[in-house]
């Protein structure tokens, strides 16, 4: 029986991997598709990527970073898709792990049975197998399953969620409505903004724009500066400020005001969508309402004929191979012990099931470590009843910090978290916790 299997081979799965076996212990991964690297692999043949062709990531390569192995210096600051998935095959040869996964077998099921796990996969040729391991990661990510909003009304145009979304071409000449104000949805309504007859974009709420530089440091770099480890309020007064003076108010360009705070939601961050808005090559609409055969009708009683719909509406955090008794996300709501592990499930471990303000990677490698503690017997977890105690608190307390939505279930403040992580280590020499540096 062997020890680990991870599931995944994304950029959470793969720092699995490297930590396992840093720690001399066994393990199986399995991936569905041919290649390495998940969501940041472009055309990724196991069908879970969302990357479009002009992706660009929006967290800066000195957040990205894996603590074990650094980005090369000659990359920008913002790769696109290409360079990260090249920096993940990197990391995947520089640590021998290619051959400790195996590429096109899914994981179909994950049994709990005396103590250890029945994991079912389905190799390439069809072929399905049961092997026990002692423990389980999960880590095939949480950006693949498509969360698509219903609206009453037909529509004859195109419908689709921007999961699917590769290139501007079948759009070009046409009218089209991004729906949402996140990240994808703002860099796919500048780039049709481009090619399209017109663009709208539609929204239930505003955002804070935040841009990629805040005098010419990349803006992520605050989540790790003196100013992160601060109270709220004093990172939301000296955030609000520099946007004032280098941005201004958003509705200065034509966007709503928004209804919450700075830092109460997940971030939006574009260096293009408040110009093409203040341009009029993008249309701000209220939120879609109806459709009317080849219109939308949208809340303020507005409509429009248009050829295409693109819900940018974010995902549902599933897992085909767990039932629901084993683990349950519903409404994207996750109940887990300083977010990785499930009371009473002895373990099953979850890896990058975060959102973090800040960088992924960086928090899974620390996750990792932590996990490896667990099985190594070199750090123990509560009763799964004060497990149990800390999650409600986690999650109230978060309710409390962002605005509802099904986006901030998983949020995560990236300093208070990975600092979390560390203290989980305390019990360990220091030359372990070498893998959860920022």
């Amino acid at each position: 029986m062997a020890e680990v299997c991870v599931i995944g081979a994304g950029s959470s799965g793969i720092a699995a991997c490297q930590v396992l076996q840093a720690r001399g212990i066994d393990f199986d991964c399995y991936e569905v598709g041919s290649e390495i690297g998940g969501n940041w692999r472009y055309l990724n043949d196991n069908g879970m990527s969302s990357a479009y062709r002009s992706l660009h990531i929006n967290t800066s390569t000195r957040q990205m970073r894996y603590a074990s192995f650094p980005m090369p210096a000659e990359l920008p600051a913002y790769p696109d898709h290409f360079q990260i998935a090249r920096y993940f095959d990197d990391f995947v040869d520089h640590f021998g792990l290619r051959d400790k996964i195996a590429f096109r077998t899914e994981v179909t099921s994950v049994v709990p049975e005396d103590g250890v796990y029945d994991v079912t996969i389905r190799e390439r040729d069809g072929v399905e197998r049961t092997l026990r391991y002692r423990s389980v990661i999960v880590a095939n990510g949480h950006h693949w399953d498509p969360r698509v909003p219903e609206f009453p009304g037909e529509f004859a145009g195109e419908r689709q969620h921007s999961h699917y979304y590769r290139t501007f071409e079948p759009y070009v000449g046409k009218r089209v409505v991004v729906l949402g104000i996140g990240n994808s949805a703002c860099d796919i309504a500048v780039e049709l903004s481009r090619v399209a007859d017109k663009t709208f974009m539609a929204m239930r709420r505003s955002a804070h724009v935040l841009p990629k530089f805040l005098f010419g440091i990349p803006t992520d770099h605050l989540t790790t500066s003196p100013l992160a480890r601060g109270p709220l309020w004093l990172q939301r007064l000296s955030l609000r400020a520099m946007l004032a003076l280098t941005r201004g108010d958003v509705t200065r360009y034509g966007l709503p005001k928004p209804d919450h705070k700075v830092l109460a939601a997940h971030p939006t961050v574009s260096d293009d969508i408040l110009t093409r808005v203040g341009h009029g090559d993008v249309t701000v609409k209220p939120n879609i309402a109806r459709f009317d055969g080849d219109a939308v009708v949208f809340a303020d009683g507005s409509r429009e004929e248009v050829d295409a719909v693109i819900y940018c509406t974010g995902y549902r955090i599933t897992f085909p191979f767990l039932a629901d008794d084993l683990f349950n996300a519903a409404d994207n709501e996750v109940a887990l012990y300083h977010r990785v592990v499930p009371p009473g499930q002895p373990g099953l471990y979850f890896l990058g099931l975060v959102q973090p303000l800040g960088a992924i990677m960086p928090l899974a490698e620390a996750q990792a470590h932590w996990i490896a503690d667990l099985i190594e017997g070199t750090a123990a977890l509560p009763p799964p009843a004060e497990m149990n105690r800390g999650d409600p608190r986690y999650r109230e307390r978060m309710r409390r910090r962002y605005v509802a939505s099904k986006r901030h279930t998983i949020e995560v403040d990236f300093q208070e978290y990975l600092a979390d992580l560390k203290r989980l280590h305390r019990m360990l020499p220091s030359s372990k916790l070498t893998g959860t540096g920022s």
